[in-house]
C-alpha cells in the first residue's frame, strides 16, 4: 500500500515582509487582509509541533516573513528548534526563512534544523515579472549554501501566477539542477489584494506538472502537492497521488486555510493509501 508523508507548516512571523513579491500576501505592500504578528511565543510554537507530531506529520515547517535571516530571527529560528527537538521526538524541522548564509545555515544546523526550505516560485526569466525587490540568483544561491551546509533541501515553486508553459519547465529544470531531497508544488491562491489575478492553470494541467516533476526527479525525491491542492484537487486527490505525489501538507498553510487534518487522513482511508510512520516509509 502506498504511504503519505505528511507535513505541517507554522508561520511563527507573519504578514511583515517589505518585498513586493505579487503572490504573497504576507507582503506589507498589497495590505492584503491577514493576521500579522512579531515572533510567536517559543511555548506556543512547541505546543503546536506536538499537534502536528500527534496527528502523523513528520516534517514540522518554521516559516518567518521577509526577504531573510537576521541575528535576531536565526537565534530564534534555532531557540524554537531546540526546544521541539527537546519535546518532540521523531519530528523532523524545517526552516523556511527567506535569503541566508552559509554560516547561518551551518548554525541551524547545529541547533538541530533538519531541512532548509527555499523555493525557487518561478523560472529566472519570469521572476522579474513577480519581484523587483530581489532577484531570482540569490533565491538560487541560497538553495546551494543549504546543500553546502549539510542540510537537506526542500525547493520547489508556485504554478499558475500568470506563466508560460516553458517557464514551468525551465523551473523544474532548475530544481532538479539542485538534487533536493524534497519538493514542494505550490498552485497559486488568488487574492483580491494581490496584483496577479485568476490561476492560469488547470487541474489537468496541475497534474502534468505533478507527473513531468516525477519523472524528472526519479523516485527517491519526496514531492509535495503543497499550496492550492484544495481548490484544484477537491475530490480527485487519487489521481494526484497517480501521477507521483507522495507527500502533502496537513493543516493550515501561511495566510490561508487547508483542510482540516482528520479530513486529509479520512480521505487518504478512503482512497486506499496510509499515512507514512516515519521519513523511509
Amino acid at each position: 500500500m502506498k504511504k503519505i508523508f505528511l507535513c505541517a507548516i507554522d508561520n511563527v512571523l507573519s504578514g511583515t515582509c517589505n518585498e513586493d513579491c505579487k503572490f504573497c500576501t504576507q507582503s506589507v505592500k498589497y495590505k492584503a487582509d491577514i493576521e500579522r504578528y512579531s515572533f510567536k511565543p517559543i511555548e506556543r510554537i512547541v505546543e503546536q509541533a506536538k499537534v502536528a507530531k500527534g496527528v502523523g506529520a513528520l516534517g514540522y515547517c518554521l516559516v518567518t516573513a521577509g526577504k531573510g535571516l537576521d541575528d535576531r530571527r536565526v537565534e530564534f529560528i534555532a531557540e524554537s528548534t531546540r526546544a521541539i527537538k527537546r519535546e518532540v521526538k521523531n519530528l523532523r524541522v524545517i526552516a523556511c526563512n527567506g535569503t541566508a548564509s552559509l554560516d547561518e545555515l551551518r548554525y541551524l544546523k547545529s541547533s538541530g534544523v533538519d531541512s532548509y526550505n527555499h523555493n525557487l516560485e518561478s523560472s529566472e526569466e519570469y521572476y522579474r515579472e513577480i519581484c523587483s525587490t530581489h532577484t531570482w540568483e540569490e533565491r538560487y544561491r541560497t538553495c546551494e549554501s543549504v546543500k553546502e551546509a549539510g542540510l537537506d533541501l526542500c525547493v520547489g515553486g508556485i504554478f499558475g501566477m500568470g506563466e508560460r508553459e516553458v517557464d514551468r519547465e525551465l523551473l523544474l529544470d532548475a530544481i532538479v539542477s539542485l538534487k533536493p531531497e524534497s519538493v514542494p508544488l505550490n498552485f497559486y491562491i488568488p487574492n483580491d489584494a494581490l496584483p496577479i489575478g485568476d490561476r492560469n492553470i488547470s487541474y489537468r494541467e496541475a497534474l502534468d506538472i505533478i507527473r513531468r516533476a516525477r519523472e524528472l526527479l526519479g523516485n527517491r525525491t519526496l514531492l509535495m502537492v503543497a499550496g492550492g491542492r484544495e481548490e484544484l484537487f477537491n475530490g480527485r486527490e487519487q489521481e494526484m497521488f497517480e501521477a507521483g505525489a507522495n507527500s502533502i501538507v496537513v493543516g493550515d498553510y501561511l495566510t490561508t486555510k487547508g483542510n482540516s487534518t482528520s479530513k486529509d487522513i479520512l480521505m487518504l482511508q478512503q482512497i486506499g493509501y496510509e499515512v507514512a510512520l516515519d521519513c523511509d516509509g
